[in-house]
């Protein structure tokens, strides 16, 4: 079996346990049991790996805890960012789960010991609250002990089922794709939910491309509106580790969603010295102001959600803000999350944001932000999307991309919204699509109906108007007609019809005529 095959049939295997195990538990609600679970065999695995380090005669989960010493332990946490013990591992605790009776009480404690194992080291953060929305005392477990032990017994057996090959070659990547495959299938059962925090893997790729397009390294990447880390992930993806050179940042206003983020690098082998997800609203309460500028810059922020805007007056003086002379407005934050791109951005970088299509072309503050954009060149391109890509809407968003260190004052506009392949409730983009996006990205080539790259002045004069519409002529699909050809079939059809009517009209008159003639007596 190759290993897309593999992986294929693990995901199709572990979305039928997500759905097997839940019961009547609603699969939106039962999301942080089958994820929790994974996550949970997966740092118990990788765990015993770095201690046995490849030596065939250590086998961690048969070594008893008192063989650990503060030192080993010590070592451990500054390496990994957290211990676990070999009581502690996954593989025991699946060995008992049947027949555990306080199997929920002793996974809460674990879980507990995991995250204050880093207490007072440099990965404090980055571990501590990793398991908050795993409650196993949870009455969507069950109402008595005995039906929390059975549903988490289920889920624990069945994850533990679940064939990830040998570690080191590829169970990395297995789990990995797993968590991701599960967040995926979760998001898209979630409707408008599930888009707030899970972007399409195939449009976190092109954002991730055009973001670290010719970039042969990066210091970091950043995300604003993390969600679960899809975006940042996409690009540890595409491009080899050692490109981004300082690790992955990120920032989540949702406490679940933050949480499943930093789950989300550690599955995909991002160490915690690598990664850095904060908590908290990013338009407010900014962070990593002592880590900017960023080399490369992702985001699908929420879309025209409201926000303090002109209540606040000191936001008008942010340095993020104040440039623009003009804050987004109350009700549509979206302008505002793209001047915080912008301000984080580095001089020789780009940010790729996704972005609603009516900020490009509504009037008041957005016009006068988009404005600022434009007269200090800062707007590469402007990509238009085909509609229903995203979980949660239908609506065609638009991609875009921000540069510090553009050649030229021209803007380019790119009709993508014909690019798309129909797969069940949601359209998709395939791998021929991206790369024919990033061609005429990276050349810059005026393509009719395609894109069409246009100076400073000519969007000035536009009023600055950035939709792609306006620029893009779209391709007349309408069957071209010959007139003269068109009236010589007319002429010849109606010629037809007269000879008809005519041959008609004789054999009417025949009929008439034969009605008139007297009828003889026979004898």
């Amino acid at each position: 079996m190759t290993s897309i095959q593999q992986r294929a049939a693990l995901q199709r295997q572990i979305w039928q346990i997500a759905n097997d195990v839940r019961g009547s538990v609603d699969g939106w609600d039962f999301k942080q049991y089958v994820l929790g679970t994974l996550f949970y065999r997966f740092i118990s695995e990788n765990f015993a790996a770095y201690i046995e380090a490849g030596d065939p005669h250590i086998h961690y989960a048969q070594l008893a805890d008192s063989v650990i010493t503060p030192e080993i332990k010590d070592d451990a946490i500054k390496t990994k960012g957290y211990f676990i013990y070999p009581s502690q591992l996954f593989a025991k605790i699946l060995a008992t789960t049947n027949t555990n009776e306080s199997l929920n009480t002793d996974l809460a404690a674990i879980f507990s010991a995991i995250e204050s194992s880093a207490n007072g080291y440099p990965s404090e953060q980055d571990i501590k609250g990793l398991f908050a929305d795993f409650d196993t005392t949870s009455n969507r477990l069950g109402n008595t002990v005995k039906d929390k032990n059975l549903r988490l017994a289920a889920v624990l057996t069945r994850v533990g089922e679940l064939d990830f090959g040998n570690f080191e070659e590829s169970k990395i990547d297995f789990f990995g794709d797993a968590y991701e495959f599960l967040i995926s299938n979760y998001a898209a059962n979630a409707g408008k939910s599930g888009g707030e925090f899970f972007t399409p893997t195939h449009v976190s790729q092109l954002i991730a491309q055009l973001a670290m397009h010719k970039q042969t390294s990066v210091n970091k990447i950043y995300d604003p509106a993390a969600g679960s880390g899809s975006l940042l992930l996409q690009a540890k993806k595409h491009f080899d580790a050692h490109v981004i050179e300082d690790g992955f940042f990120g920032q989540e206003i949702n406490h679940t969603t933050y949480n499943l983020a930093r789950m989300n690098m550690f599955l995909h082998n991002i160490n915690y010295d690598k990664f850095n997800i904060q908590l908290g609203n990013t338009l407010t309460d900014p962070h990593f102001l002592g880590d900017k500028p960023f080399d490369a810059i992702v985001s699908n922020p929420p879309y025209s959600i409201k926000w303090k805007g002109s209540d606040d007056p000191t936001l008008i003086n942010d340095d993020r803000f104040a440039p623009a002379g003009v804050l987004a407005p109350k009700s549509k934050a979206d302008f505002a999350f793209v001047l915080h791109a912008l301000s984080y951005l580095s001089a020789k970088g780009r940010a790729a944001i996704v972005c609603f299509p009516g900020i490009f072309y509504r009037g008041g503050a957005e016009q006068k932000i988009r404005q600022y954009l434009i007269d200090n060149n800062y707007v590469e391109t402007v990509i238009s999307l085909a509609p229903n890509l995203f979980f949660g809407t239908t609506i065609a968003v638009n991609i875009l991309v921000l540069s510090k260190h553009k050649p030229d004052t021209r803007t380019q506009f790119i009709d993508a919204s014909g690019l798309f392949k129909k797969e069940t409730n949601n359209n998709t983009l395939t791998d021929d699509h991206v790369g024919r996006i990033m061609e005429v990205f990276d050349t810059k080539e005026n393509v009719p109906h395609f894109a069409l790259s246009v100076d400073h002045t000519t969007v000035a004069e536009k009023d600055y108007n950035l939709s792609v519409s306006t620029y893009v002529e779209a391709k007349d699909n309408r069957e071209v007609v010959d007139i003269a050809e068109l009236n010589a079939e007319l002429k010849t059809t109606v010629a037809r019809i007269d000879r008809l009517r005519a041959d008609i009209d004789a054999i009417v008159a025949e009929i008439e005529g034969s009605k008139d003639q007297p009828k003889q007596v026979e004898a």
